[in-house]
C-alpha cells in the first residue's frame, strides 16, 4: 500500500466544525456506543466530516473528530491515513470519479477508462481539473466484477462502460448533472446480457402458482403421518427405534470385544 499523506499546509483550512444538522447526527451516532467504547464512532463521524467539506478530509476535521470522541490525534491519524475511503487532499468540486482497476475491469477496458481520465482531467491521478471540477484515481475492486468495466462517483456507480459512454458521464458531471446510475447498455442490474434464460415462466410470478406443485403436496401428507401413531403401536407413544445399520452393528460389536465385554449377538470370541 503506497504512503499516504495530508494535504500540505496551504491547502489545509484553518478550522473546522460540523454543522448544527451533522453535530446532531454526530451526537446521536456515540450515542449508540457503550460508555467507554466511542472510539468505535471514529469511521462514519469521518466519513460524515469529509462529505460536509466536499469529498477530501483536512487535518483539522481529524482533530475535530479525534476530540469530540476523546481519542489520541495519533490514532485518528492512523485510521484516516489507512483508508483509501478518507481523501486527503482537495478533491473535484463537482465529481471525484474511482476508476476500477482490478482485474476484471481491466480485462473488460478499464484501461481505456483511465487513458480517458487522463485526457479528460489530469494525467495523474489525485490532481484536478484545470477548473478544479474534477478529479479521478484507480481504486481496487468495487464489487460490480460481473458489470466491469465500472467507476464510482461519490456513492454512485456506472457500470458497463465503453469510452463513449464514459465520456458522456464526464461532459454530464461537468455541468453538475447527475447522470443515470448502474448498468450503461440497457440492461437490468447485472442480468445476462443476451436477457434471461431460466425462470422464464410468467407463471412462477403472477401467483397462480401458490398452493400447487408436488413437493408442497409431500409436505402435507408427510405431516399428516406425523400425526397418526405407527400400526400396531399404542396412542400417544414414541415412534419406534429404526434398527441400527448391519455395518454400524458390526462396529459396537468389535468394539465391546475390544473391552472384553460380552458380544451382543454372535458367537462369544475366543
Amino acid at each position: 500500500m503506497s504512503v499516504r499523506r495530508l494535504a500540505p499546509p496551504e491547502q489545509q483550512p484553518k478550522e473546522f466544525s460540523f454543522t448544527k444538522e451533522n453535530l446532531d447526527w454526530a451526537k446521536a451516532t456515540i450515542a449508540k456506543y457503550p460508555e467507554g467504547r466511542q472510539f468505535s464512532a471514529v469511521i462514519p463521524l469521518l466519513m460524515r466530516a469529509q462529505e460536509q467539506i466536499g469529498g477530501w478530509l483536512p487535518q483539522k476535521a481529524i482533530e475535530r473528530v479525534a476530540d469530540m470522541l476523546g481519542m489520541p490525534y495519533i490514532r485518528a491519524l492512523e485510521i484516516a491515513t489507512f483508508y483509501t475511503q478518507f481523501q486527503l487532499a482537495p478533491v473535484g468540486r463537482k465529481a471525484h470519479i474511482q476508476v476500477c482497476g482490478t482485474t476484471p475491469c481491466m480485462l473488460r477496458g478499464a484501461g481505456e477508462l483511465i487513458k480517458v481520465c487522463q485526457h479528460r482531467i489530469h494525467h495523474d491521478p489525485f490532481h484536478l481539473s484545470e477548473d478544479g471540477n474534477l478529479s479521478w484515481e484507480e481504486v481496487e475492486c468495487a464489487g460490480a466484477c460481473v458489470n466491469a468495466p465500472m467507476v464510482q462517483v461519490h456513492k454512485d456507480v456506472y457500470e458497463d462502460l465503453t469510452p463513449e459512454s464514459f465520456e458522456k458521464i464526464i461532459d454530464a458531471l461537468a455541468r453538475g448533472e447527475k447522470p443515470k446510475t448502474g448498468p450503461q447498455i440497457g440492461r437490468r442490474s447485472s442480468e445476462p446480457l443476451k436477457g434471461l434464460t431460466s425462470l422464464t415462466d410468467p407463471s412462477l410470478f403472477d401467483g397462480s402458482m401458490i398452493g400447487q406443485g408436488a413437493g408442497l403436496a409431500a409436505a402435507r401428507e408427510a405431516a399428516a403421518n406425523r400425526q397418526q401413531p405407527a400400526q400396531g403401536a399404542p396412542s400417544g407413544s414414541a415412534p419406534a427405534k429404526p434398527p441400527a445399520a448391519p455395518a454400524v452393528k458390526a462396529e459396537g460389536e468389535a468394539d465391546r470385544e475390544k473391552v472384553g465385554a460380552k458380544p451382543t449377538s454372535g458367537k462369544k470370541g475366543k
